[in-house]
């Protein structure tokens, strides 16, 4: 046994006793509801804050609780020797809401073990993203090889409004040669993976008017337009016949050649029995590389509430997800002329605005891109990792790449397929996330012993890095 792989197996052996502990401490973080949004108690984010704080300080670091007009970030630092390099980790301690008690096969906010995953909101998305930071310096005994400072957001889920003064009020303290991201996900169980593109994204409000006022249905039907009708009508233009959005001029590309059947997608999406897949090309390219247009809300009248009415506006709200190379601003002009062209017997269309993010596209090569993709193969006992890309979108990846140019952007996370992130019944594999820990604290060990030459700076090329308001990535 050679000295790394030596380090690697006391490593291994230092996390596997330190689970139990890191388990709980992630159970009492869960525990806590803090979800982000404004029509819910905002004391459980700020006492969320608190018990990262006091995470990050039992292990050493120096905290501070930081807010730019936005819900609480937890700052912690401990300082590099002499000609390391520093490691930034980053996790968020928002939640996103419940949703509906009754669609939980467990109690929401209490982490519930069942078989090998562990059920509540936020265990995976993104407090485990926390623990593992807190897992890997514990198994350093508080005393990693390198610099490190742990930056963990509280307001993710409700688009990272005040990041961006964060970085540019407290950029100084957060300077590194190496980030790690730890909100996205791995290939499959068993299998690790680096995520190297997150597709960008466009939502807009688009209003279609047909009549000044709401008049009888009966009287005027058939020969006057409804604001729903016409709506319905413009919508339907956004996809080809195939399933392909037919908004003219927008970036495409092929994305990476892995195995990914229908099968899979099936089985990842709960795609209903009899619903074909909608697109062409690979299922890859369409997850991550391909536009997609998603009708994600409708303002109308209930059906329980219906009256016999040509209802005079239609109005929805449309998540468009982009190329990672696609600039937003170019993308939503496009998406806005279209939608214009298309309005239905001349009814009046207007579309704003409602936010973007950028997209992110990585050349994940490099000393540091080497010594992650060792620290993943020898966590996962010699599965080689693969290069996915994500077609979520993580705008918050943007601002830190163009905040730190020279830093290696390495996107991981403890997700995976079935993880339900967002959704009732989200859960994290424990097998995996004790995996996730190892690989973190490997990455520290292995970074402490590249020199500065090996870690000159890498590429992590964008295709906008003029990252505006974002969303989370679900």
């Amino acid at each position: 046994m050679n000295d790394q792989s030596s380090a690697a197996a006391d490593l291994a052996e230092r996390v596997r006793d330190l689970m139990p502990g890191v388990r709980s401490d992630l159970e009492a973080l869960t525990r806590i509801p803090s979800v982000s949004l404004d029509s819910f108690d905002q004391q459980h984010v700020e006492d969320s804050a608190l018990a990262v704080a006091d995470l990050l300080r039992a292990e050493g670091l120096e905290v501070e609780i930081v807010r730019e007009g936005g819900r609480p970030a937890v700052i912690g630092h401990l300082p590099a020797p002499e000609g390391a390099p520093t490691v930034l980790l980053y996790a968020h301690h928002d939640v996103q809401p419940p949703g509906d008690d009754a669609d939980w096969d467990t109690p929401v906010f209490e982490p519930t073990q069942v078989g090998e995953r562990l059920y509540g909101r936020g265990v995976a998305d993104d407090k485990a993203g926390v623990m593992a930071h807190v897992a890997a310096l514990r198994a350093h005994g508080g005393r990693p090889p390198v610099g490190v400072t742990v930056f963990v957001e509280g307001e993710e889920e409700v688009g990272s409004d005040s990041l961006p003064a964060i970085l540019e009020r407290h950029g100084d303290r957060l300077a590194c040669d190496a980030i790690v991201l730890a909100d996205s996900h791995n290939w499959k169980i068993g299998v690790p993976a680096l995520t190297t593109t997150l597709r960008g994204l466009v939502r807009v409000v688009v209003e279609v008017r047909a009549l000044d006022h709401g008049v009888h249905s009966g009287l005027y039907g058939g020969a006057v337009p409804d604001g729903l009708t016409a709506l319905c009508r413009l919508l339907a233009t956004l996809h080809d016949e195939k399933g392909d959005v037919a908004v003219a001029g927008l970036k495409t590309s092929e994305a990476a050649d892995l195995d990914y059947s229908e099968d899979d997608l099936r089985a990842d999406s709960g795609l209903a029995e009899g619903v074909s897949p909608i697109g062409t090309g690979s299922f890859l390219s369409r997850l991550w590389t391909k536009p997609s247009m998603t009708v994600i809300g409708i303002d109308a009248p209930t059906v329980e509430k219906a009256a016999n009415l040509l209802t005079p506006v239609g109005r929805a709200k449309l998540s468009m997800r982009i190329h990672p190379e696609e600039v937003p601003d170019t993308a939503y002009g496009l998406l806005k002329t279209h939608l214009e062209e298309n309005a239905p017997w001349g009814c009046q269309v207007s579309v704003t605005l409602d936010d973007d993010g950028a997209g992110f596209a990585a050349d994940a090569q490099g000393p540091v891109y080497d010594v992650a993709r060792s620290a993943f193969r020898d966590a996962w006992a010699g599965v080689e990792p693969v290069d996915i890309g994500v077609g979520g979108s993580i705008p918050f990846v943007a601002a830190f790449a163009e905040k730190f140019p020279d830093a290696a952007i390495l996107v991981t996370g403890v997700e995976d397929p079935d993880t339900r992130a967002h959704a009732a019944n989200e859960s994290l594999h424990l097998g995996e996330f004790e995996r996730v820990c190892l690989a973190e604290a490997l990455l520290l060990e292995r970074l402490g012993e590249l020199s500065a030459g090996d870690r000159g700076a890498e590429d992590t090329s964008l295709g906008d890095r003029s990252t505006t308001e974002g969303e989370n990535h679900g």
